[in-house]
């Protein structure tokens, strides 16, 4: 059996991988994260990859839902 480069495994990012790249990201390019997140998702769809795609798909994704929820708190606090 060869475990080599060619074996197939599942590389879908759980949830927890998903909140770490959020974080990261968003640490790194603030409001430009949802944007470098879904350059990052039509850079691997038009190279071929759709697992990655879809993976940077749903950190943006999250970048937006994350986003979205701060700006609730925000206004219910004023």
């Amino acid at each position: 059996m060869n475990l080599g480069r060619h074996s197939r495994v599942d590389s879908t990012p759980t949830p927890i991988e998903i909140d770490a790249m959020v974080a990261v990201l968003e640490g790194r390019h603030g409001i430009w994260t949802a944007d470098v997140a879904e350059f990052f998702s039509t850079l691997h769809s038009l190279k071929g990859d759709a697992g990655r795609s879809w993976a940077w798909a749903n950190v943006a994704d999250r970048v937006r839902h994350r986003s979205e929820l701060r700006q609730q708190e925000h206004a219910q606090r004023e």
